[in-house]
Parts: C-alpha cells; sequence; structure tokens
C-alpha cells in the first residue's frame, strides 16, 4: 500500500512520476500538488510442481493505473506476468518482465526507475528470455542473459527484439543494499545491448512515442515506408563501497550505482527523445542518443536510508538536429509523453535531474520524502526552463 503527496512548480499530465517528466516553458510557471494511491501495488506467486526437473515459479502483478482510470477511482493494471522453469545456474522466462536493455533503476519515490535520465527499463515488456549462471569459485560468477522481447517500437509489425547482458559479480567486496534498500548485492560490473528494427510509415512512425517535434513535417507527408535500425548498448555497475558487517544488515553501508548508454530510435523505452530524422532528400537516419544515471545509497542505521542522484539523456547527433532546423525539414517522433510545451522550431538538447531523498523504516511501514530539481536544454532557443518537485510517501509492506 502506497500514499503519496506530491508538490511541483510546474504542471504535468502525470505528476506521479517526475522521472518520465519534462520541464517545458509552457509549464514551468504552474504549481500542481496532488494526493494519491495508485501507485498500491498487489502481488501473487505461486510455487508450482517440478517440470522437466526444473523448478517451477508463476508471478502476477498490478497497480492502478488501468485505462480509463482516474485518481480516486484507479483501475487494475498488469505490471507483471510471467512464469519461470529453475535449474539452479540457468532459467528461463516466458511472459511481461523488465526490459533487458537498461537495468539501472533509480531509487526515486516517484517508481519512475529514472526512465528518461538514465535509466531506460521501462515499459515492462513480453518476452522469452534465458539466464545462466557461470560459477567462478564461490565468490565470483558470470551472469548471461539473452531474450526476445515484443518490438513496441513498430506497432509489432516488424520483427522481434533481441536484446542481452553480460554481467561479472564478484564477493570479494562484500555485499550492500540496492534498489530501495531492499536486495543485497555484491560488486557487479556488465554490458548490455538491444537491437531491432522501426518502420517509418505513416501508420507506424512515432508508435508509443505520442508527438512530433515542434513544427515538425508530420509523417503523412511525404515520407515513404522505410525500416531502419533500432539499437542500443551499454554499462552498468554496483559498487559496494561500505559492505554489510554480515551480509545482512544495512547499518553503516555505502553503495554507489551507475549506468551509461548510447542509443538510436528507442523512444519505447525512452532511451531516446527521438525516434528518426528526415533531411531534405528524403533519406531517413535514426535519432541517435545517449543517456547517463548514477547514485548513492546510504544506510547509517539499519532503518535510515539516505540516497542521492544524477541522471541525463540528451541528443549525441546535434550537428544532424542543427542542420534540420535550417532547412525545416526535420522529422522526429517524439519521446513516450511528446513534445509539447517546447518552444517552436527547438529540439530538446538533454533534460537531466538531481534528486535526494529519505526513508525511515518501522517494521512493515516506510515514510520517505524527497527532493528533486528537473531542467531541459535546447537546441534552437536559449530557454532553460527548470522545476523544483517535493514527494511525502507512506508505505506498508505486507
Amino acid at each position: 500500500m502506497k500514499l503519496d503527496y506530491i508538490h511541483q512548480d510546474f504542471t504535468t499530465a502525470i505528476p506521479q512520476f517526475a522521472t518520465l517528466s519534462t520541464v517545458t516553458p509552457a509549464n514551468e510557471n504552474e504549481d500542481q500538488s496532488q494526493f494519491t494511491a495508485r501507485q498500491t501495488r498487489l502481488n501473487l506467486t505461486v510455487t508450482g510442481p517440478e517440470a522437466f526437473g526444473a523448478k517451477t515459479r508463476a508471478f502476477v502483478e498490478g497497480d492502478f493505473y488501468g485505462p480509463a482510470g482516474v485518481n480516486e477511482r484507479g483501475n487494475l493494471r498488469m505490471r507483471h506476468a510471467n512464469f519461470t522453469l529453475d535449474w539452479g545456474n540457468t532459467q528461463v522466462l516466458f511472459g511481461q518482465w523488465w526490459d533487458i536493455f537498461g537495468p539501472f533503476a533509480a531509487s526515486t519515490l516517484d517508481f519512475g526507475t529514472g526512465a528518461n535520465i538514465g535509466g531506460p527499463n521501462n515499459p515492462r515488456v513480453a518476452q522469452a528470455r534465458v539466464t545462466h549462471k557461470i560459477n567462478f569459485n564461490e565468490n565470483n560468477w558470470l551472469q548471461i542473459i539473452a531474450g526476445l522481447q515484443d518490438p513496441q517500437q513498430d506497432d509489432e509489425e516488424g520483427p522481434v527484439n533481441a536484446a542481452g547482458q553480460i554481467n561479472f559479480n564478484s564477493k570479494a567486496l562484500g555485499v550492500s543494499p540496492g534498489y530501495w534498500g531492499l536486495p543485497m548485492q555484491p560488486f557487479m560490473v556488465g554490458v548490455f545491448g538491444l537491437w531491432g528494427e522501426s518502420d517509418t510509415s505513416p501508420a507506424n512512425a512515432g508508435q508509443g512515442s505520442g508527438g512530433l517535434a515542434p513544427g515538425a513535417t508530420p509523417p503523412a507527408a511525404g515520407l515513404s515506408d522505410d525500416d531502419f535500425d533500432s539499437w542500443g548498448v551499454g554499462i552498468h555497475t554496483h559498487v559496494p563501497i561500505l559492505k554489510s558487517s554480515d551480509g545482512k544488515s544495512r547499518a553503516g553501508t555505502l553503495s554507489f550505482q551507475a549506468q551509461a548508454y548510447m542509443a538510436e530510435g528507442l523512444t519505447h523505452v525512452q532511451a531516446t527523445q527521438y525516434s528518426f530524422l528526415q533531411d531534405a532528400g528524403g533519406s531517413v537516419d535514426a535519432a541517435e542518443g545517449y543517456g547517463a544515471v548514477g547514485q548513492l545509497i546510504y544506510y547509517p542505521t539499519q532503518p535510515l536510508g539516505i540516497t542521492a542522484g544524477y541522471g541525463r539523456r540528451g541528443i549525441s547527433d546535434t550537428s544532424d538536429y542543427r542542420d534540420a532546423l535550417a532547412t525545416g525539414t526535420i522529422v522526429a517522433a517524439g519521446g513516450p509523453f511528446g513534445t509539447a510545451g517546447d518552444p517552436p522550431g527547438t529540439v530538446r538538447s538533454y533534460n537531466d535531474a538531481y534528486w535526494i531523498n529519505t526513508t525511515y523504516d518501522f517494521a512493515n511501514v516506510r515514510f520517505g520524502a524527497e527532493w528533486m530539481h528537473l531542467e531541459t536544454h535546447y537546441i534552437g532557443s536559449s530557454e532553460e526552463p527548470e522545476g523544483d518537485r517535493f514527494q511525502f510517501s507512506a508505505m506498508y509492506f505486507f
């Protein structure tokens, strides 16, 4: 169960999710407040009989952000729905789970995981994946993940997305708390990647993206039905700076987590703000972008946690955008929450966020408070809108 109070000096359509939002000149000068309990989650785990010599498990989770719901009458929405076959060192998963690309998750109170500031692991996606563990010894191992995922960027008309991770883990530095202070994790460094195809046809351009760059030519205006590759590669890490004294206690621990990536045309996971560009000759190129995010998680005592972080997502092909803006022939499908409110004739160069929060646990009850600062920067405008956001949360785990 989760109750949030949010106050921010800018307005968004979904104030509950700060790290899915962007501050623009159109929304930065009006305050907004909200109480909400829609982030309450319900889940069910079922352990079944062995099959093919493997342990079986099914997991279903939902929240209250279903279609046509409102703040006081949230409708149930599926978040996760999957089952696994587990042989110990090898696990196969079928169903909906976190995207394999961009595994970092920001420990922010909004549950947004830092999606548009360098942590693009949303949305959850239907997939089939295999996870295999190679043990070097009792303290060091390699984890390999490979999977096929729903190609959400192409309205399901293209091939599947292929994604994977290779992660090295070691207990040489001990363990320390990870996301939200809940899992204890060893040192880890890994790489990840995703490849798929996108379609620029009028029917598919910008699927799941919610809008075009301000002043852009709509895709239907002379845009051919072309395919282009959409891909991304990155690196992520978890470092126990101050380890747990016994492998279980959080008291006196300090963790560092970070991630960086480069990508093209991956608006569906919010790794890039834009999908594609069209030059004056009509040729189409995937829009390039990057992201970088990091956080420190400190537990001076077992119940008291403090997290501070910074993240940025930006475009890496700035010269292409400047040329397109100069000729007026840019076609750029916007990110999942659109580009409404941006100054005319501009594109977003980068957006970033700083945050610090503290939580305190009383048995199954957790209280939290957070400050976050968001900024947006443009090509084609000197305006740099910014906003501050405050959130207070009360949670009960059962």
